[in-house]
């Protein structure tokens, strides 16, 4: 029988506690939406893409068009390497939006900071993340996991981004949180 077999003198290993190196991938050499599914601690890619349109849309609108635009040409790498269909693309059309009218009305309306303007602050972009993000409610670290996806999201695309375009973001991003995230990722 197959435990008679058994080398006696080596100890017994739990497979659970044996880590694989060929499965181990080190951060630089992930695709955009794998670095977003791992640091943010998303079940698959699917919600990571999902989640990062609704971080991008908020983003935007903190943003003038000139501004998005000059971002949307910097981001021009593969989202992920698949045979998924729904998962092939580039990460600039991560950052458009996916909903026609809103993505003309974002193009044509001003930014949501600036003079006179209503203005978001780090609580308001944190709400319309978790909200228009569908994070789960209800549970003890509820603002570490939103900042936890939103700082994966952050971390991704300024991997993507020259120095120039990334201190362009911080400048429009609120501060007393959202900026400092930016900053750090």
């Amino acid at each position: 029988m197959p435990d008679e077999i058994k080398n006696k003198s080596l100890p017994e290993i739990d497979p659970t506690e044996v880590e694989d190196s060929r499965t181990v991938i080190a951060d630089e050499h992930r695709s955009f939406l794998e670095k977003v599914m791992v640091q943010g601690g998303f079940a698959d890619p699917y919600d990571a893409r999902d989640f990062t349109e609704v971080v991008f849309r908020v983003m935007r609108d903190l943003m003038t068009t000139e501004t998005a635009d000059r971002v949307e040409s910097e981001l021009h790498e593969e989202a992920m390497q698949t045979k998924e269909k729904a998962l092939q693309m580039e990460v600039a059309e991560l950052w458009k939006d996916t909903n026609p009218i809103v993505g003309l009305l974002s193009r044509v309306r001003p930014p949501w900071q600036g003079p006179g303007i209503f203005k978001i602050d780090s609580d308001r972009f944190f709400f319309r993340v978790a909200n228009e993000g569908g994070l789960e409610r209800g549970f003890e670290n509820e603002d570490a996991d939103r900042k936890r996806a939103v700082r994966a999201v952050f971390a991704a695309t300024k991997d993507e981004l020259s120095e120039e375009r990334i201190q362009e973001i911080a400048g429009w991003l609120p501060e007393n949180g959202v900026r400092e995230l930016w900053l750090e990722a």
